[in-house]
């Protein structure tokens, strides 16, 4: 009986030795870069999954103004609740690539080989009209060319498109904030505080003498 107990719980160690061995291969290597695997699924198209539409509009820390796609022209000039600032963003990868279009024009922020911003219509499935979305240490958004690595949208002061290769990261022409078009705000519930009293010292009744 002994031994037949001892052999199971042999096999039953070696069965688990099996399982975890793609795993000791996987964690027992030093230096291993996860973020190849990341960036490649990143890549990925999504076709399983539904498609991630959303409308926001995209402010400027330049010029002060929102993001426009004027049919094949892109400016930064519009004020908020424009109706051309007004854009619907589409996501359909795992990571974080998205296209972006002008809900009024219907045509696709796109940057060319030379790293000029057009827009192109919705007909056009280009790989010059993805963006890979970067939330930057200071809260900004900044959108790089999923093309042209480097290459990122920019704007000047007044609000004219910058080329794709005299932009960096760290420059305020390519930060940008998303703002909800007026009257498509969420409905946000406001955050209630409980504020907490020391609890009263009980008082003992006198006893009568």
């Amino acid at each position: 009986m002994w031994s037949l107990l001892s052999t199971l719980a042999v096999l039953c160690v070696q069965m688990l030795l099996v399982m975890c061995n793609p795993l000791q291969q996987v964690f027992g290597v030093d230096g291993v870069n996860f973020s190849v695997h990341v960036e490649n699924q990143t890549r990925v198209r999504d076709a399983m999954s539904r498609r991630h539409h959303r409308v926001y509009q995209l402010y400027s820390r330049t010029s002060g103004k929102h993001v426009q796609v004027l049919g094949r022209r892109i400016s930064a000039r519009g004020e908020d609740g424009d109706k051309y600032a007004q854009l619907v963003v589409e996501a359909d990868t795992f990571g974080s690539q998205v296209r972006i279009r002008g809900k009024e024009t219907n045509y696709y922020l796109c940057m060319n080989r030379r790293g000029k911003l057009v827009g192109k219509k919705a007909s056009n499935r280009s790989a010059d009209c993805v963006f890979v979305e970067k939330v930057l240490e200071n809260n900004y958004t900044a959108l790089m060319s999923a093309r042209y690595a480097g290459w990122y949208v920019g704007f000047t002061k007044r609000g004219r498109p910058r080329r794709g290769p005299h932009t960096l990261p760290n420059q305020q022409d390519v930060h940008f904030m998303k703002r909800f078009p007026p009257g498509e705000q969420p409905d946000l519930q406001p955050f209630r505080f409980t504020t907490v009293s020391k609890r009263s010292k009980r008082v003992r009744a006198a006893r009568p003498p």
